[in-house]
């Protein structure tokens, strides 16, 4: 029995050796978060969209639509100088779908970053880890350092500051991708589901910087879920306690050893083989988790496109009803017909009338007149004239006064007629 012991001091031993920072981790238990709408010790938002918190995941942006930028956002500061930190992630989209993932750890990042990406901060003091298609290439994972003076976003070419990078293409694989990274003083490297992306001895990052998560999506987007982030701490003198252990363990009886190694076979293959059923059906839930997560997520996005539809539908209807009420009614349209027709019978009327009257035939006849009665009156003024001789000079006069009289009548009479209101048709 005292061996077991010492076995189990070993194993805690090794365990502290590297234990998780809760303050800066999510997703290590059972689900993402006790909460449905936050994570503790962590800040969620974005624009044009509001990250979804789900039991085992979260989006920090969504299928539909596009154009929108997500965060989380540690605020707790890290006190270790050696750490390493995990996360999983998946992004799914259309063929032609785009978009970046960006891991920070950097000083004051919820303030000087926010929901920015690798392309579009400023001046940011720390590390960014960036996951994209950037450059035509299928996907590819960067490393990128500032110490605060280097303004990224007025940077011709951003892929120019990389120190490390690997190709790797992430996009609708189906299942999450692991990335991880270890930070010692001996060593700084990532690593991608298991296999060594790049490494550098030249990298040492302070303490006090926070980890952060950001995603953003062009007008045709991917979907970056964030499964899981996991920070540990690494302590070097840790190594040598597994030694000490072992040599007081040397030190024990040989009694002591004998009967530790009395376990039955038998036991340890039923441990074994409940522990391989436990992982199996831990992975099969796992998987429906996943589907009955993912089946979540379409039907959200399925609810946004019918409320667009709907919006667009009422739009329609409204603009059809405005143009409904600049048309005329049918009453306002006859009581127009009615009027015009009435004129078309006035202009009618008034046509017939100037038809039926020949002023030119009533002018000439005029002045026939006129003249008849001009030789009339010259003939008989002539007899008189004739008969009583010395009262010819009297009538003369009479007779030209009468025909000046007549001829300034005419003229009058043109002038008026000539001034008078013309109709036409």
């Amino acid at each position: 029995m005292m061996k077991i012991s010492a076995s189990l001091l070993s194993f805690v031993a090794a365990a502290t050796a590297q234990s998780v920072i809760e303050a800066s981790s999510f997703g290590f238990g059972q689900t993402l978060s006790p909460n449905a709408d936050s994570i503790p010790g962590w800040q969620t938002g974005g624009e044009s969209h509001s990250p979804d918190i789900l039991s085992n995941k979260i989006i920090l942006t969504p299928p539909y639509p596009g154009n929108t930028r997500g965060f989380a956002w540690s605020e707790t500061p890290v006190s270790q100088l050696e750490w390493t930190a995990e996360f999983q992630f998946r992004a799914t989209g259309p063929e032609r779908g785009g978009g970046n993932l960006q891991l920070w750890y950097a000083k004051d990042g919820k303030d000087r970053i926010g929901t920015s990406s690798i392309y579009t901060v400023n001046q940011f003091d720390g590390f960014a880890l960036v996951i994209d298609s950037h450059g035509g290439r299928g996907g590819s994972v960067r490393g990128f350092l500032n110490d605060g003076t280097t303004d990224y976003k007025s940077q011709r070419s951003v892929d120019s500051l990389a120190f490390g990078h690997c190709d790797y293409p992430y996009r609708n694989l189906g299942r999450p991708s692991t990335v991880r990274l270890k930070h010692t003083k001996s060593v700084f490297e990532v690593t991608v589901d298991d296999k060594l992306c790049f490494s550098t001895d030249k990298v040492v990052l302070p303490a006090g910087n926070v980890f952060g998560l950001t995603a953003a999506t062009p007008e045709n987007p991917d979907s970056f879920e964030i499964f899981k982030f996991v920070l540990q701490s690494v302590d070097s003198g840790a190594g040598n306690t597994v030694p000490m252990q072992q040599q007081n363990t040397n030190q024990q009886p040989i009694a002591a050893q004998e009967q530790a190694q009395a376990v039955p076979q038998q036991q340890q293959q039923q441990q074994q083989q409940q522990q391989a059923s436990s992982v199996d059906s831990g992975a099969i839930s796992q998987q429906f988790v996943d589907l009955g997560n993912r089946i979540q997520g379409v039907n959200q996005a399925t609810d946004s496109i019918i409320r667009e539809l709907g919006n667009q539908g009422t739009k329609s209807e409204n603009r059809q009803v405005e143009l409904l009420q600049k048309f005329a009614s049918k009453d306002q349209v006859a009581s127009l017909d009615a009027r015009l027709q009435k004129i078309e019978q006035i202009l009618e009327a008034i046509q017939r009338d100037l038809e039926g009257k020949d002023y030119h035939k009533r002018f000439n006849q005029l002045q026939e007149t006129l003249r008849s009665s001009h030789l009339s009156l010259t003939e008989n003024l002539l007899g008189v004239v004739t008969s009583s001789a010395p009262r010819m000079g009297f009538f003369i006069c009479l007779i030209i006064a009468f025909q000046a009289f007549l001829a300034v009548a005419y003229i009058v009479y043109k002038r008026r007629r000539a001034n008078m209101p013309k109709k036409f048709l």
